[in-house]
């Protein structure tokens, strides 16, 4: 066996691999005890330069004839990802003939792993910030951990901006106050602030080792074959059906993404039909599928057996699908980082070119695509900022670490505070969160359910019940989202098999008999009980396709901007590229009609229908903080004048409806100021409404309502009702609770993006206001004109009225048309 110093460069050399100059950086830091942050494109050799390097520095440091105690725990943020990431670890074991073993911990680990685990932990456990959080919980929890040396937090990006980051800091303070030397590691390929995110990861200071940048990304668009000069969303690209299956047969293995879990079985159905030779050679892949069947279309891509598989967000990460020779991005993928991410699944690895093909689901879509790929060119990464004094997760850790052995008051304090999401917890808000775990602060001391830790005779605080363990246990982790129920084939003697989950709000639309869409298959439903949908097979033509919260991605600060830019070049006459050239009818008839946007003006239109006043501004400031601008701007008017108005909007602007006139020209300046800007946009909203709803996520991580358990798990008009309870009893008894300051917190931050709003004020002050009055919608106004009667109208309605709209407008433009070239003709 090589010396352990040898251990990487024989390995390489074996696979005859030379290594980067990032690569022997990271082992050399390693082996000194540094820490650190490795950011390097995606398929450059992250994760070797990681794993060699504790191999180099912790190999030797066990008996060689008994496995190796704990040594690295790998933390990765999807628990798909664990066994895979367990897979490629174990392969430099195997062959440098290593006395190591690999674990994997995750809620999908068997109850006969997890005693093998506590008896003995392997000496790399590969887990997830849950299961990691939910290991601290137990007793024995310092002795387990008493060898570890290494962390490793693989794609940094995606925890670094959440409350899963969060508890993921907290855990690590505790790691590190057992053992001072622990060294730890991020890894990450696209993130676009990176001095925040070394700080947070390391708040007392560590290395961060930029690794190879420079990996190819070719990044094309499929140009439709017509173009429509009136676009709308909502109709999922399906006209590019044809060119995408085109695309597939020309490629070996392709992943296709899409932006919605909905969107992806629609794209799934529609190839099937469309080729049904391909039956068996394509497949569908996102988290709402049983895990049984997301192993078989893994294991199925990493040897190559199939064509192509659509696909969610489900698998933008970190599996290693060396096959797939390309991706194509159905619609806009809203975020440089997003598509670099999803680029990066092909060609991955070192020296292979990654290649991704963006699919436009509306014209509008291909001046995204050319700016998109002008700011990946440029650079342009989104930044994330970690989240800051979560009240509802340091109230879960509280619970957590007084499970097993306790905790001592004025330690963990100091442990908290040395994180970066709690470096500014003051003394009052710690003793705020004692008091409520204690007895549920000033409004709950009378109910022995929220007097859930007890301080000791002997100063250690330790829950107070094991029924109360138990729940917390169940309860642990921050990922909250709609009540999901199981979905499974419908039998006689008992339920059958599992097909994977859907959000209750979804199957609580429909009745027995009628269909929907899951999993590639038309299915009928039978019945619902105990949280969980029965369904058979259907013969129906048409059905219900599921469908799950957080599909509407707000376009990035970073996206926008570029948006912006080739918006201005073709102004000014500027068209460059494939799909401005392609895009130029529908440019040049908005220009006709109005104006181009520019970058140094804030382009605004009026025009009056049958429906009313109509005001469309387009900032580009992505969905939330349009919807922001809107109900803001719409407040400050009504002020100086009675005004009730709908609002729509989009990722480039607004609509403001108004039922009687309205000067715009004259209201504008002063209802776009930037100041008394927190006031007055809580002012505009149902902010209580919307802090309401919030305030069920803080809730159920705060531990104050309960989820149920595995076999009885509550609705979400339950839990939504419970913490209502708790909202009106805090609103009334106890106004200085800080989870009610949070989830308003929440609110302005995360759903209002009140930082994006603030600087988007200021930024539009200092444009000239272009006012265009219309005689009939053009292509960006009718694009919101969409959305204002999508809320009213059933599909089939909607999809009659823009049929007949289309059609008035095309004859309009085809004679605005007609007149531009022939005054052409004339100048020439």
């Amino acid at each position: 066996m090589p010396s352990p110093s040898d251990l990487a460069s024989t390995w390489f050399a074996s696979r005859n691999w030379k290594p980067f100059a990032f690569q022997r950086s990271v082992w050399a830091a390693i082996q000194r005890g540094e820490s650190g942050l490795l950011h390097a494109s995606t398929g450059s050799g992250k994760t070797y330069a990681v794993w060699l390097g504790a191999l180099r520095a912790f190999a030797q440091l066990h008996d060689a004839r008994r496995p190796a105690p704990l040594q690295v725990l790998w933390i990765t943020p999807m628990r798909a990802l664990a066994s895979d990431t367990a897979r490629a670890l174990q392969a430099p074991l195997d062959e440098l003939g290593l006395n190591w073993t690999i674990g994997v911990r995750s809620g999908d680990t068997t109850s006969a792993e997890r005693a093998r685990q506590a008896r003995r932990m392997p000496s790399t456990l590969v887990t997830t910030p849950e299961s990691l959080t939910l290991l601290l919980t137990r007793e024995q929890a310092a002795a387990d951990f008493a060898s570890l040396r290494l962390v490793v937090v693989d794609e940094w990006h995606e925890l670094l901006g959440n409350k899963r980051g969060v508890q993921l800091q907290l855990a690590l303070a505790r790691l590190r106050r057992w053992q001072p030397q622990l060294v730890v590691w991020g890894l990450s390929a696209t993130l676009g602030n990176l001095p925040h995110a070394l700080e947070v990861l390391l708040p007392a200071g560590g290395r961060l080792v930029q690794g190879r940048q420079d990996k190819r990304i070719l990044v094309d668009t499929l140009v439709p074959s017509a173009i429509e000069r009136f676009p709308w969303a909502g109709h999922m690209g399906l006209k590019m059906l044809p060119q995408v299956s085109a695309e597939i047969e020309a490629s070996a293995n392709s992943l296709v993404f899409t932006n919605t879990r909905a969107q992806a079985e629609l794209w799934y159905q529609a190839l099937l039909e469309a080729h049904p030779e391909w039956a068996g050679l394509i497949a569908l892949h996102h988290a709402s599928l049983a895990r049984h069947a997301r192993d078989w279309v893994e294991r199925s891509l990493k040897q190559g057996t199939l064509k192509a598989v659509v696909c969610t967000s489900s698998l933008d990460l970190g599996v290693d699908f060396l096959p797939v020779e390309r991706v194509l991005q159905i619609g806009s993928a809203k975020g440089i980082a997003r598509l670099l991410q999803r680029a990066g699944r092909s060609g991955h690895a070192p020296g292979r070119t990654s290649r991704v093909t963006l699919v436009p689901t509306h014209s509008l879509e291909l001046v995204e695509a050319a700016a998109a790929r002008q700011a990946l060119a440029a650079g342009h990464i989104e930044a994330r900022y970690s989240p800051r004094l979560s009240m509802d997760v340091l109230v879960q850790h509280l619970i957590s670490m007084a499970l097993g052995s306790g905790f001592r008051p004025a330690e963990l304090f100091e442990e908290v505070r040395s994180t970066w999401a709690f470096r500014d917890l003051e003394e009052s808000q710690w003793q705020w969160a004692l008091s409520f775990v204690r007895n549920g602060g000033s409004s709950l001391t009378a109910y022995p359910d929220y007097q859930r830790v007890a301080a000791h005779p002997d100063g250690i605080w330790r829950v107070a019940s094991e029924r109360l363990a138990r729940r917390h246990r169940l309860g642990i982790g921050t990922i909250v989202s709609d009540a999901s129920l199981q979905l499974k084939y419908w039998s006689k003697g008992g339920g059958g098999k599992s097909l994977g989950s859907v959000e209750e709000s979804f199957i609580a639309r429909l009745k027995p008999g009628d269909a929907l869409l899951f999993g590639g298959r038309i299915l009928e439903l039978v019945r619902v009980e105990n949280m969980t949908a029965y369904v058979r097979r259907s013969t129906a033509r048409k059905a219900a396709v599921a469908r799950w919260n957080g599909g509407r991605m707000p376009l990035s600060s970073e996206l926008a901007q570029a948006l912006v830019e080739r918006l201005d070049a073709a102004a000014h006459g500027r068209y460059e590229g494939a799909e401005m050239h392609a895009v130029r009818p529908l440019l040049t008839l908005q220009a006709s009609w109005s104006a181009l946007p520019t970058q140094r003006t804030l382009l605004a239109e009026t025009l009056h229908s049958r429906q009313g006043w109509h005001l469309f501004l387009y900032p580009f400031a992505g969905r939330m903080a349009n919807l922001g601008l809107a109900n803001l701007i719409a407040w400050r008017v009504s002020r100086v004048q009675p005004l009730s108005v709908s609002i729509a909007v989009n990722d480039y602007g607004f609509e403001l409806l108004a039922a009687s006139p309205v000067d715009w020209a004259a209201h504008l300046p002063a209802a776009l100021a930037a100041d008394n800007l927190l006031e007055d946009v809580l002012a505009s909203l149902n902010a209580g409404e919307m802090a309401l709803r919030r305030f069920r996520e803080i809730a159920q991580i705060a531990g104050l309502v309960f989820g149920g358990y595995p076999a009885a798990q509550k609705s979400t008009r339950q839990l939504q009702a419970s913490s209502g309870l708790f909202y009106e009893v805090f609103r009334k008894h106890d106004a200085g609770n800080l989870l009610l300051g949070q989830a308003r917190d929440e609110v302005l931050r995360e759903e209002l993006e009140i930082e994006r709003l603030h600087q988007q004020l200021q930024k539009m002050s200092g444009l000239r206001l272009d006012l265009h009055a219309l005689r009939r919608p053009g292509p960006l106004a009718f694009a919101l004109l969409v959305e204002g009667m999508r809320e009213t109208l059933s599909t089939e309605k909607l999809a009659d009225r823009i049929a007949r709209m289309v059609a008035d407008l095309e004859k309009a433009a085809s004679r605005t048309m007609s007149d531009l070239a022939g005054t052409e003709r004339r100048k020439s």
